[in-house]
Order: structure tokens, then C-alpha cells, then sequence
């Protein structure tokens, strides 16, 4: 009986935190699945490039058309798209107020040289504006498998974005191929036709790359954004010139006026992509002796999903890949926000060396519009990794 009351108990409490949450084609937790919706799923890809409904797969001329000769209308006609050198394909445009809920894609090519830009509403720069490796977690161009709520990638190169992109009039998404030579990109673009809540924020994503980073200068992951948000999201491939230990540096967030001293201060790299200890573990190896190495990890909010290491001839730098997603402890701010982070390691003396690595960063925050326009994006020479 008292076993009972117990489950009834904790029945109830989960439904009256499940019941609070908003569903209308936006929050598509686990949570409150059961519950219906006057939202209207739609979706875009090169078999239906408007996402118009009921008329999908409805090609006749296309990328699969020589496969599929024999089968007609219907049959894989035109599963991808090659995208030009030198050219910008519109992804998908949406002429009416709705949400992304996700995005699937598997570009060719160098994944540094395709630039992703999605624009909301009316406006003519763009609010996200990322190489397409990097947005989705694969900044050095090399599959490395990564499994977060927000992101995952899977093999052998599937890009998968759950970021809930909310817009009241319009969306558009373009990739801009910069590479001197033709792409083929697969994609799907998952969304919902609905009203948008007067207190839903816009998404937003930049990219910036230093290398080197100057001696005893602080990364800037970004410092234009002003208005009213949350920051929500961190990517960094990680690249380091010296030997030794790279991540003691501290992650800094100046909101709302904040000047010379943050209001939330880091305690190391590792720690704030929440690891620890040089993200290290001990195992035995073949022969019974103990190593010490990197340990790859990833998690639903953290990760450290990518270590590439030198191979002491031509792959001489070891490189990492990290991400930290601020899904349920948000940094939100009133008027603008400032984030840097330190790289630093150790000299032999057991002091700190400021390091000048190679550091390219990706950003997400949603925030209510205007945003500021973003730095112009690198060129091609300044994306390459070398």
C-alpha cells in the first residue's frame, strides 16, 4: 500500500512538471510528446526543395535519375544536390512564422569551405554564419563521433542539429561553397508551420579563428552580441604549438556592463568543458606497463570528442576537439555579452606560459533582434588548416 501511494506520489509530481511545458511545435521534449498540437510538420530536402506538402519525391530529372531509369517517378530521383565552386545554394527558404527542429546533412568537400548562414525574418546579415564542420562539432575536417543532445554526429558523416530555431515571417538557409571545387550535400531541414510566443529569442551562431594567438592576448569567443538572451553553446577545435599541458586557462563571461572583471570566471579549459586533470586517465597497456592519456569523452552537455595526435613527422601538433552546451544552466544577460578564454600551460619552472595555439571557436546564444553584425567571415587561406 505504502508502495502505492509512493508511485502515486511521484506520478503526480512528474505530470504537473511535464503539464508546465510549453508545446507548440517548439519544445518536442520527451516530456510532453503525448500532447497534441496545431503545429504542422513539414520538411525540406532536394526530393522536396519548398517542403510543400503532399509533394514530395515528385522529381523527374535529377542526381539519382541514371539509378533510377529503370524504376520511374518515386524512386530516388533526386536525393542530393551538387553545389558549384565559387556559388551560394539556398538550403531552404520558409515564408511563414514556424520553428526548426532539425537538421540532418552530409557535405563532401572541405568541411572549412562551406559557409553556413541562416537569416530570420526580413533581416540582410545573417545570425548565423559558421563553416559547416564547425557548426556541427568537426572543425579540423575528420569524422570524429559526437553524441550530445544538441548535436550528434554519426558515421560515416552525418551532421545532425536539435537546436530549436524559432522565426515569426521568414527563415532562409544557404551554404556558400568557397572551395575551388564542386560539393555534393544530402540534407533535410525538419520543421513546424506555428505561432511563435512573444518570449521566444531568436538563434545565433559565429565563428572566429586566431593563429597564432598572441602572446599573453585573451581568445575572444565573442564580443558583439547586445540586446537581451542567453548564451546557450561552446565549440572549439583546439589546435596547440607547444608541448606540455594547453588547458589551464579560464573561460570569462562579461554581461551587462561588465568591464575590466567578469561576473563568471572559469577555473581551467578542462574544467569548464567539465572534465578534469588534463582529461586524463591511467590504463595498462599490452606489455603491463601504465600510460597516461587523453580520454575522449562525450556526453549530453559536454564533451571532449576529438583527439587527434601528432604522429612526431608530418602530423607533428596534437589537436582537440571540445563542446559545452549551456542547455540547463543558460548564461543569460540583459544588455550584452563578452566571453574570452585564456590559453595557457606551464613553463618548467612551474609557472603559467601564456600559449599561442591555434584556437577556432564556435558560438550559440539566442537573443531578441537587432543583433550586431558579425566580423567579416575569414577567407578561404585564413579557414585552411594546415
Amino acid at each position: 500500500m505504502k508502495r502505492n501511494i509512493f508511485f502515486s506520489i511521484q506520478f503526480v509530481f512528474f505530470c504537473s512538471i511535464i503539464s508546465a511545458q510549453n508545446f507548440n511545435g517548439i519544445d518536442n521534449s520527451l516530456g510532453n510528446l503525448y500532447k497534441l498540437s496545431n503545429a504542422k510538420s513539414r520538411s525540406i530536402s532536394p526530393e522536396n526543395f519548398n517542403g510543400e506538402k503532399g509533394k514530395g519525391g515528385m522529381a523527374i530529372k535529377g542526381t539519382g535519375a541514371g539509378a533510377a531509369k529503370d524504376l520511374g517517378q518515386g524512386w530516388k530521383i533526386n536525393p542530393c544536390v551538387v553545389i558549384k565552386a565559387k556559388t551560394i545554394f539556398t538550403v531552404a527558404e520558409i515564408d511563414s512564422a514556424g520553428c526548426i527542429n532539425h537538421i540532418w546533412m552530409t557535405p563532401t568537400g572541405n568541411w572549412r569551405y562551406s559557409i553556413l548562414r541562416f537569416y530570420w525574418d526580413d533581416e540582410t546579415t545573417p545570425s548565423v554564419e559558421v563553416p559547416v564542420g564547425d557548426f556541427f562539432g568537426m572543425g579540423w575536417g575528420q569524422f570524429s563521433q559526437l553524441n550530445s543532445l544538441a548535436v550528434c554526429v554519426n558515421p560515416g558523416s552525418a551532421f545532425n542539429c536539435y537546436w530549436p530555431m524559432p522565426f515569426r515571417k521568414k527563415c532562409k538557409i544557404t551554404l556558400e561553397n568557397i572551395d575551388e571545387n564542386d560539393m555534393t550535400l544530402f540534407y533535410q531541414i525538419d520543421y513546424t508551420l506555428t505561432d511563435i510566443p512573444n518570449d521566444a529569442a531568436y538563434f545565433h551562431s559565429q565563428f572566429r579563428r586566431v593563429n597564432p594567438l598572441p602572446y599573453k592576448t585573451n581568445y575572444i569567443l565573442v564580443d558583439s552580441i547586445k540586446g537581451k538572451g542567453q548564451y546557450v553553446g561552446t565549440y572549439i577545435a583546439w589546435g596547440v604549438h607547444n608541448n606540455g599541458w594547453w588547458g589551464e586557462g579560464e573561460i570569462k563571461f562579461f554581461m551587462d556592463g561588465d568591464t575590466e572583471y567578469p561576473t563568471i570566471c572559469g577555473t581551467g579549459t578542462e574544467d569548464y568543458f567539465c572534465g578534469s586533470y588534463d582529461f586524463d586517465t591511467k590504463k595498462k597497456n599490452a606489455a603491463g606497463v601504465t600510460e597516461t592519456n587523453y580520454t575522449e569523452f562525450s556526453t549530453a552537455y559536454a564533451g571532449l570528442h576529438q583527439v587527434i595526435k601528432g604522429d612526431g613527422h608530418y602530423n607533428s601538433q596534437q589537436r582537440f576537439g571540445l563542446y559545452r552546451w549551456h542547455i540547463t544552466d543558460p548564461i543569460r544577460f540583459e544588455k550584452n555579452l563578452k566571453v574570452t578564454i585564456q590559453a595557457l600551460g606551464w613553463r618548467d619552472n612551474g609557472r603559467y606560459l601564456p600559449l599561442q595555439d591555434d584556437i577556432a571557436s564556435t558560438v550559440f546564444w539566442y537573443q531578441t533582434e537587432p543583433h550586431i553584425i558579425f566580423p567579416k567571415m575569414l577567407t578561404k587561406e585564413k579557414l585552411e588548416v594546415e
